[in-house]
């Protein structure tokens, strides 16, 4: 063999070798790309709830070593509150917190954990949604990746007037958004679609007689500056769900093993979201009672009547759901039997 063919040779392995080490580290250089992700979120930059997603987003920074990098965009500047989940969807904004609510009609399974089903604290009701989520894995979330579930409660009716009953709801006008207004409707009131962020005034002005809101807009909200009364009946008690979502796209360009990072995160932190929950709560009863605001506990008699009551509510949700081939009934009574099992 002359000593040409030989150099050839040689020069081949070592060519055919340098690209076998290319295909080998390649991957590793991919994985190793670091990822923006743009995060939208509900609640303005000064509220407790957005603070714990910027903690969320630091974690994830660091569990990543930097290969995962998120910003956050509080109080709907990155994607108005009623498109937040389709800005998800088409990728306009990689990440969103916001309100089941405000997907009308995409989420109809999911529509469970908004019913009038007793919840007796935050803590409860986001632990619920969680394991809810955990259990039926709706298909209609298929086209994001949920990071986790959580919620506001116990929901109320709240009034502008002093009141000593539930029965004196009837024929108030009380300020309820669109998922929650039968509510109203099965207590003999009238219910009064507007935003969040008209309830204060419309309260001030006589415009409305009373909201249904959760304990924790009391002081969010300051509406226990314009109400005497908050009616503390557990058979109307609901939570406003919510969700933290992710591009799923996005989501599948990272590597594995930080998606494993983000998920063992995603548990600690809806542990710390359902206890944030419970603390705005408390702290929201303790600033309204400060304001002379009355928290009423109704009778054991008046709140098995007002569960009678949210019956049919119930059963309409059965109706729909089994209408589209979905299983309510099974979804209402894990719910109901979390929330006796899990007080």
């Amino acid at each position: 063999m002359s000593k040409r063919v030989s150099g050839i040779r040689a020069s081949a392995k070592v060519v055919l070798l340098g690209l076998l080490l290319l295909a080998l580290v390649a991957p590793v250089v991919s994985q190793a790309k670091e990822i923006k992700l743009r995060y939208s979120l509900l609640w303005p930059a000064s509220h407790p709830i957005t603070k714990l997603a910027q903690e969320w987003a630091k974690d994830v920074e660091a569990a990543t070593a930097g290969r995962v990098k998120v910003t956050t965009f509080p109080g709907n500047t990155l994607t108005p509150p009623m498109q937040a989940y389709d800005a998800v969807v088409k990728g306009i904004a990689d990440m969103a917190a916001n309100l089941l609510a405000y997907a009308p009609g995409r989420l109809p399974l999911s529509e469970v954990l908004q019913q009038p089903l007793g919840y007796l604290s935050g803590y409860q009701a986001s632990k619920l949604a969680n394991a809810y989520y955990k259990k039926f894995k709706p298909a209609e979330f298929n086209d994001v990746q949920v990071m986790y579930l959580h919620g506001a409660a116990p929901g109320f009716i709240m009034t502008k007037k002093a009141v000593n009953s539930i029965k004196e709801v009837k024929g108030l006008r009380i300020k309820a958004n669109a998922e929650n207004a039968d509510i109203v409707v099965n207590l003999g009131a009238s219910p009064v679609t507007m935003p969040v962020s008209d309830t204060y005034d419309s309260l001030q002005r006589g415009v409305i007689d009373g909201t249904l809101f959760p304990l924790e807009a009391l002081q969010g909200y300051k509406i226990g500056e314009v109400v005497k009364t908050v009616i503390q009946d557990y058979g109307i008690s609901y939570m406003t769900s919510m969700y933290v979502i992710m591009n799923k796209g996005k989501w599948n360009s990272i590597a594995p093993e930080d998606q494993k990072a983000i998920e063992a995160l995603n548990e600690v932190y809806n542990e710390k979201q359902a206890k944030l929950w419970s603390e705005l709560d408390n702290s929201a009863k303790t600033w309204a009672t400060q304001k002379g605001v009355k928290f009423l506990d109704v009778s054991k008699e008046d709140q098995a009547a007002t569960v009678a009551l949210m019956k049919p509510i119930l059963d309409k949700y059965v109706a729909m759901t089994k209408a589209k081939g979905l299983p309510g009934d099974e979804a209402l009574k894990f719910c109901l039997d979390f929330i006796r099992d899990n007080p």
